[in-house]
């Protein structure tokens, strides 16, 4: 029988997984991997980015984010040698987990959900690095 360590290592393990399925998925140009990663209720969302002193806050839905994965729209962002990528895991508490994710593109936190299917992510909130 697995000891509750055990079974909270693994559950981090997936995790961490959806985690990079998202950010790798994003810079390899992967629709497979991004789909995988995100709950269909996503909401991912920044303050404007191009113009820094406007209150928008942009918002993309899972669809969005697989038809910009699929168009190719992270590999022109993914830096020489690859991105590099740190998860961490803040809180994993039953179905629900906190991440933060730090890569030379971007800082994100993310909200995720255990589901039938895996861990999926439900809401992030991003800004460029």
């Amino acid at each position: 029988m697995e000891t509750r360590a055990e079974q909270r290592s693994s559950e981090e393990t997936a995790v961490v997984a959806a985690a990079l399925d998202y950010f790798e998925g994003w810079f390899e140009g992967d629709a497979m991997r991004m789909d995988r990663a995100l709950h269909p209720g996503l909401a991912k969302r920044s303050l404007s980015q191009v113009e820094p002193d406007s209150p928008e806050l942009r918002s993309l839905t899972k669809e969005r984010m697989v038809e910009l994965t699929a168009a190719g729209e992270g590999k022109d962002e993914s830096p020489a040698g690859g991105p590099r990528i740190d998860v961490e895991v803040v809180d994993l508490y039953g179905n629900i987990a906190s991440v933060v994710v730090r890569s030379a593109v971007y800082r994100e936190y993310l909200h995720l959900v255990r589901t039938d299917e895996g861990w999926k992510i439900v809401n992030a909130l991003w800004h460029f690095t």
